[in-house]
């Protein structure tokens, strides 16, 4: 077993405070790029409206049929109005150019259009949150001289950076900076969780836990957990979207008008659903290798601890989840509130489980 190293271990909180710090900035800046191109979309609205009244129809000069601009001039009225070259280059980036059903606006296909500024700051502060982050979870394993997630403040900590890796991953390909105030938000409670309730001195690990396959079963919880994360956010926007487009349809005010910069719900569920059965065959996995290595630690494959209980019910909740909507038709709302309630069972099962009930996985150094 390597020594302990004290010092490197504050270094590892200092590191994590500046993340944290790094982090919220990032979150406002994600807050202001909402903020910021929801309102743009109203002004474009607002012009458009009073392009499109009569005294204004009235002062145009008409254009013969089949005349130069006539095909442009009847493209930029009525339910298309926004797709006219000046509002284009009005609208904020990433959003197609023609208004889809209930006034959606953003890219269903999530590609990268044109960068807007908050954004592009917002982002690079959450890149530069990153680094930091893993500066914290690196120097607090070279101070405990072992992989940094023995106990529940390293398992947050650590469980934060990776789901702001996979954010960053998957923002490479696909434009989803509208999740950064979610997910960043999200990993700046586990951050002030893990130092405030479940904050925990650089230690040795138990005897249970001194084994290579704390690597193997913790490292593909985590990053499953990770990804669960991203489709809690999803499935919370899938929700938003679904009440404001059927609100709309009905021919109620649109209220939330920062969700025009959000995909429809339809493309929000649909990707969830994706990272949910990735997610899914690492959680088999963390359920098939937490039962090796309980056989190995503890002379049997399964012994109803309330831990293993609760991991197996969350295999349960999302296999569940899986089935229902590819087999059963449950989509839309129902399927979006079976994903959350398959990441609370997450939440309890690495919070309340840990930290209330007794059984041979209560060494999480509570």
């Amino acid at each position: 077993m390597f020594p302990i190293n004290e010092t490197m271990g504050q270094y590892s909180e200092l590191f994590m405070l500046l993340a944290a710090g790094t982090y919220t900035v990032a979150f406002i800046a994600f807050a202001w790029d909402l903020a910021r191109s929801s309102k743009a979309l109203k002004a474009i609205d607002l012009k458009a409206a009073a392009a499109d009244s009569p005294a204004a129809s009235s002062a145009k000069v008409p254009v013969a049929a089949g005349a130069p601009g006539a095909a442009s001039q009847s493209a930029g009225s009525g339910g298309d109005r926004l797709a006219g070259p000046a509002d284009r280059a009005e609208r904020p980036s990433s959003y197609s150019a023609v208004s889809g059903a209930a006034g959606q606006t953003a890219d269903d296909s999530m590609r990268y259009g044109e960068r807007r500024a908050p954004a592009r700051v917002a982002v690079a502060l959450t890149v530069l949150g990153a680094a930091i982050h893993a500066a914290a979870v690196l120097t607090r394993a070279v101070g405990a001289g072992r992989v940094p997630w023995g106990n529940m403040y390293e398992f947050l900590t650590t469980g934060a950076f990776v789901a702001v890796a996979v954010f960053l991953v998957v923002l490479v390909r696909r434009d989803l900076r509208f999740l950064g105030t979610f997910v960043v938000g999200l990993v700046i409670i586990m951050l002030v969780a893990a130092s405030v309730a479940f904050w925990t001195p650089v230690g040795h690990l138990v005897p249970a836990l001194q084994s290579y396959w704390l690597i193997i079963h913790v490292s593909i919880a985590v990053l499953s957990s990770a990804l669960f994360t991203l489709t809690f956010a999803m499935s919370a926007l899938q929700l938003v979207q679904s009440h404001r487009q059927k609100t709309i349809a009905a021919g109620g005010a649109d209220k939330l008008g920062f969700m025009r910069l959000v995909p429809s719900a339809l493309s929000l569920e649909n990707l969830s659903y994706r990272i949910n059965a990735i997610a899914f065959i690492g959680w088999t996995f963390t359920l098939m290798f937490g039962a090796i290595w309980a056989e190995k630690a503890w002379g049997r494959f399964w012994g109803w601890d309330t831990k293993e209980v609760w991991t197996f019910v969350i295999w349960v909740v999302y296999a569940g989840y899986l089935h229902a909507r590819a087999t059963r038709g449950w989509t839309g709302t129902r399927a979006a509130w079976l994903s959350i309630v398959g990441y609370l069972c997450v939440v309890f099962n690495f919070t309340i489980v840990n930290q209330f009930f007794n059984g041979l996985h209560s060494y999480s150094g509570l």
